[in-house]
Protein backbone atom coordinates (compact mmCIF):
# COMPACT_ATOMS: atom_id res chain seq x y z
CA UNK A 1 0.00 0.00 0.00
CA UNK A 2 0.58 3.78 -0.89
CA UNK A 3 0.39 6.76 1.11
CA UNK A 4 0.45 10.29 -0.72
CA UNK A 5 -0.74 13.42 -0.07
CA UNK A 6 -3.17 15.80 -2.56
CA UNK A 7 -2.84 19.55 -2.38
CA UNK A 8 -6.07 20.76 -3.10
CA UNK A 9 -6.19 23.95 -5.20
CA UNK A 10 -8.97 26.33 -4.94
CA UNK A 11 -9.23 29.70 -6.00
CA UNK A 12 -8.41 32.71 -3.83
CA UNK A 13 -11.25 33.47 -1.47
CA UNK A 14 -12.88 30.36 -2.04
CA UNK A 15 -14.26 28.22 1.19
CA UNK A 16 -14.47 24.29 0.47
CA UNK A 17 -16.34 21.37 1.80
CA UNK A 18 -14.67 18.05 1.51
CA UNK A 19 -16.53 14.85 2.02
CA UNK A 20 -17.45 11.14 1.02
CA UNK A 21 -20.82 10.02 -0.28
CA UNK A 22 -22.47 6.57 -2.40
CA UNK A 23 -24.70 6.98 -5.42
CA UNK A 24 -25.45 8.91 -8.64
CA UNK A 25 -27.68 11.15 -7.35
CA UNK A 26 -24.82 12.63 -4.73
CA UNK A 27 -24.35 15.51 -6.82
CA UNK A 28 -28.14 16.61 -7.52
CA UNK A 29 -29.14 16.34 -3.94
CA UNK A 30 -25.87 18.35 -2.94
CA UNK A 31 -26.89 20.97 -5.75
CA UNK A 32 -30.63 21.15 -4.19
CA UNK A 33 -28.86 21.71 -0.43
CA UNK A 34 -26.74 24.33 -1.41
CA UNK A 35 -29.30 26.65 -3.23
CA UNK A 36 -31.61 26.13 -0.76
CA UNK A 37 -29.30 26.72 1.89
CA UNK A 38 -27.56 29.85 0.40
CA UNK A 39 -29.58 31.17 -2.56
CA UNK A 40 -26.87 33.62 -3.74
CA UNK A 41 -23.39 31.25 -3.13
CA UNK A 42 -21.65 30.73 -6.17
CA UNK A 43 -20.28 26.88 -6.12
CA UNK A 44 -18.93 23.81 -7.97
CA UNK A 45 -19.30 20.39 -7.00
CA UNK A 46 -17.53 17.21 -7.80
CA UNK A 47 -18.23 13.79 -6.95
CA UNK A 48 -16.46 10.88 -7.86
CA UNK A 49 -18.02 7.36 -8.93
CA UNK A 50 -16.30 4.07 -7.03
CA UNK A 51 -18.25 1.34 -9.16
CA UNK A 52 -20.59 1.58 -12.50
CA UNK A 53 -19.14 4.16 -14.86
CA UNK A 54 -16.75 5.32 -12.10
CA UNK A 55 -17.19 8.93 -14.04
CA UNK A 56 -16.36 12.38 -12.06
CA UNK A 57 -19.81 13.60 -12.41
CA UNK A 58 -20.32 17.88 -11.77
CA UNK A 59 -22.97 20.21 -11.16
CA UNK A 60 -22.72 24.16 -9.75
CA UNK A 61 -23.84 27.18 -10.88
CA UNK A 62 -20.25 28.88 -11.52
CA UNK A 63 -18.48 27.19 -14.51
CA UNK A 64 -14.94 27.81 -12.87
CA UNK A 65 -16.06 26.47 -9.76
CA UNK A 66 -17.23 23.58 -10.73
CA UNK A 67 -13.77 23.19 -13.48
CA UNK A 68 -11.67 23.72 -10.20
CA UNK A 69 -13.70 20.85 -8.40
CA UNK A 70 -13.17 18.44 -11.14
CA UNK A 71 -10.17 19.13 -11.20
CA UNK A 72 -9.41 18.44 -7.94
CA UNK A 73 -11.61 14.97 -7.61
CA UNK A 74 -9.17 13.74 -11.02
CA UNK A 75 -6.18 14.43 -8.85
CA UNK A 76 -7.35 12.84 -5.57
CA UNK A 77 -8.99 10.00 -7.61
CA UNK A 78 -10.44 7.83 -4.29
CA UNK A 79 -13.79 6.62 -5.29
CA UNK A 80 -17.26 8.42 -3.44
CA UNK A 81 -15.55 11.33 -2.56
CA UNK A 82 -17.12 14.54 -3.36
CA UNK A 83 -15.94 18.08 -2.82
CA UNK A 84 -17.70 21.60 -3.35
CA UNK A 85 -15.83 24.58 -3.91
CA UNK A 86 -17.76 28.14 -2.72
CA UNK A 87 -17.90 31.94 -2.92
CA UNK A 88 -20.20 34.36 -1.98
CA UNK A 89 -21.05 31.98 1.48
CA UNK A 90 -19.63 29.95 3.78
CA UNK A 91 -19.27 26.37 4.83
CA UNK A 92 -21.26 27.16 8.15
CA UNK A 93 -24.16 28.57 5.84
CA UNK A 94 -24.61 25.24 4.25
CA UNK A 95 -22.80 22.99 6.08
CA UNK A 96 -26.02 21.28 7.90
CA UNK A 97 -27.53 21.46 4.60
CA UNK A 98 -24.93 19.15 2.84
CA UNK A 99 -24.31 16.69 6.03
CA UNK A 100 -28.35 16.28 5.58
CA UNK A 101 -28.06 14.68 2.27
CA UNK A 102 -28.97 10.95 2.68
CA UNK A 103 -25.93 9.99 0.53
CA UNK A 104 -23.51 11.79 2.89
CA UNK A 105 -21.01 9.43 4.76
CA UNK A 106 -18.83 11.69 6.28
CA UNK A 107 -17.19 15.35 6.05
CA UNK A 108 -13.50 15.77 5.38
CA UNK A 109 -13.41 19.20 5.87
CA UNK A 110 -14.64 22.42 5.94
CA UNK A 111 -12.60 25.04 5.43
CA UNK A 112 -10.80 28.04 3.16
CA UNK A 113 -7.46 26.59 4.61
CA UNK A 114 -4.78 25.40 2.44
CA UNK A 115 -5.87 21.36 2.44
CA UNK A 116 -4.33 18.38 1.73
CA UNK A 117 -5.62 14.95 0.73
CA UNK A 118 -4.36 11.94 2.71
CA UNK A 119 -4.90 8.66 0.14
CA UNK A 120 -4.05 5.29 0.60
CA UNK A 121 -3.53 3.77 -3.00
CA UNK A 122 -3.82 -0.44 -3.07
CA UNK A 123 -1.71 -2.74 -5.17
CA UNK A 124 -4.42 -1.81 -8.23
CA UNK A 125 -4.42 1.68 -7.66
CA UNK A 126 -7.66 2.55 -6.28
CA UNK A 127 -7.32 4.90 -3.69
CA UNK A 128 -9.32 6.03 -0.21
CA UNK A 129 -8.81 9.15 1.66
CA UNK A 130 -7.69 8.15 5.40
CA UNK A 131 -7.45 12.23 6.29
CA UNK A 132 -6.35 16.02 5.59
CA UNK A 133 -4.55 18.24 6.49
CA UNK A 134 -6.12 21.52 7.22
CA UNK A 135 -3.92 24.54 7.92
CA UNK A 136 -1.12 24.76 10.22
CA UNK A 137 -0.94 23.50 13.56
CA UNK A 138 -1.60 25.81 16.46
CA UNK A 139 1.27 28.53 17.57
CA UNK A 140 -0.05 28.22 21.53
CA UNK A 141 -2.80 28.70 23.59
CA UNK A 142 -5.62 31.46 23.63
CA UNK A 143 -5.34 33.96 26.73
CA UNK A 144 -7.61 36.43 27.64
CA UNK A 145 -7.02 39.34 25.02
CA UNK A 146 -7.25 36.70 22.24
CA UNK A 147 -10.59 35.41 24.31
CA UNK A 148 -12.02 38.95 24.08
CA UNK A 149 -10.76 39.15 20.44
CA UNK A 150 -12.26 36.11 19.16
CA UNK A 151 -15.76 37.19 21.21
CA UNK A 152 -15.81 40.64 19.37
CA UNK A 153 -15.47 39.07 16.27
CA UNK A 154 -18.58 37.01 16.07
CA UNK A 155 -20.49 39.62 17.14
CA UNK A 156 -18.95 41.81 14.50
CA UNK A 157 -20.04 39.76 11.99
CA UNK A 158 -23.17 38.22 13.26
CA UNK A 159 -22.52 35.25 14.49
CA UNK A 160 -22.94 36.09 18.24
CA UNK A 161 -25.10 38.53 20.04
Amino acid sequence: MKIESVKLEFPEGANIIFGQAHFIKTVEDIYEAMVNSAPSARFGIAFSEASGDRLVRFDGNDEGLAKSAVENIERIACGHSFLIIMHDCFPINVLGAVKAVPEVCNIFCATANPVEAIVARNEDGFGAVIGVIDGASPLGVEGDDDKECRHGFLRKIGYKK
